[in-house]
């Protein structure tokens, strides 16, 4: 129990995990799920960008790439998603490695935009490319309930066990860069790249170990993605809408710090969902305007996002302290 009060982390992750035990309701499950991934990535992509100052508009690749991995080991391979996950996360380091290294000469704005412009042409190849079936997508074959094959049929809890497992994974793996040297490095590469290099940090290579982390995680909840919902096409796991959520979810919350992504994800995904599930159709594109005005909003009164309202300090006036804005 001491651990618990003295480790907000573990309170939460603790709340989370009862919760489905405590509500029945398939749908509250299914937001629950997404609720995680999502929160899974935002923490993936504060690697790069909130921790390195790196701004990707570009992750999208890395999901898609480690859900189309998985599929397409499974449908023609017949080999298991978990074996699919492994191969997704090797082939989206390289990729990774690969684009991220030529891009890291550019700097601000630049880097975002050629982010965003990988992102769309392997989006791309994926659509013109007949041997994963191009645009028209693939149907995950149907199987029996098991672990190996990642599918289960008669609950969602199993894939809320995994998709809870992942988040917790990558919550650690992110507390441990930011509270250990790599973590110290990369918030001086964001800071100042010129004073980090003067003080003897290779910013490149800790950009890249940054971006490969990132990328992995991102490939990983690809994976469990595709199981999840067994269908997939390029326009869906390749999606800007994809990378742009990630961005805004983790804004909203507050970049560069663990609990921002929890938060705007916790805000985002019930928006999302249950706007679709109560208005179908009719409702499309309400929850983005919605969450749209929060980040114009937020972005107006407290640029560094919801945490940043409670980060504010009191300002000494006179005897007493009050809050700054008071």
């Amino acid at each position: 129990m001491k651990g618990i009060k003295k480790d907000p982390l573990v309170l939460i992750g603790v709340l989370i995990f009862i919760l489905p035990f405590i509500n029945n309701n398939i749908n509250f499950h299914h937001v629950l799920i997404i609720f995680l991934m999502y929160a899974g990535l935002g923490e993936a992509w504060n690697i790069i960008t909130g921790f390195t100052g790196q701004t990707s508009f570009g992750h999208a690749a890395f999901f898609g790439i480690g859900a189309y991995t998985s599929t397409i080991l499974f449908y023609k391979f017949h080999l298991s998603p978990w074996i699919g996950m492994i191969v997704g996360i090797i082939i989206s380091s390289i990729i990774a490695i690969l684009v991220s290294y030529p891009c890291f000469k550019l700097k601000g704005h630049y880097f975002a935009i050629a982010t965003m412009a990988i992102g769309e042409i392997i989006k791309q190849l994926f659509v013109s490319w007949d041997y994963v079936e191009g645009a028209t997508g693939i149907m995950i074959p149907i199987v029996e309930d098991s672990f190996v094959a990642y599918q289960f049929h008669s609950s969602k809890l199993p894939y809320f066990v995994i998709v809870f497992i992942l988040f917790v994974i990558t919550v650690l793996i992110a507390r441990y860069i930011e509270n250990n040297k790599m973590g110290f490095y990369l918030k001086a590469i964001r800071e100042s790249p010129e004073a980090a290099e003067a003080i003897g940090i290779d910013t490149t290579r800790y950009k890249l170990y940054a971006m490969t982390i990132s990328a992995a995680i991102t490939s990983a909840f690809g994976t469990f993605y595709a199981q999840y919902i067994l269908y997939i096409d390029p326009f869906m796991v390749f999606a800007l809408a994809i990378s742009m959520k990630i961005v805004l979810l983790t804004v909203l919350g507050g970049i560069g710090n663990i609990y921002g992504p929890i938060i705007g994800a916790a805000i985002l995904v019930p928006l999302s969902e249950y706007t679709r599930i109560q208005l179908g159709g009719t409702g499309k594109g309400i929850d983005l305007m919605i969450f749209g005005a929060l980040i114009v909003i937020v972005a107006c009164l407290e640029p560094q996002g919801i945490l940043g309202i409670f980060k504010r300090k009191p300002k000494k006036r006179g005897a007493q302290y009050v809050q700054a804005d008071a």
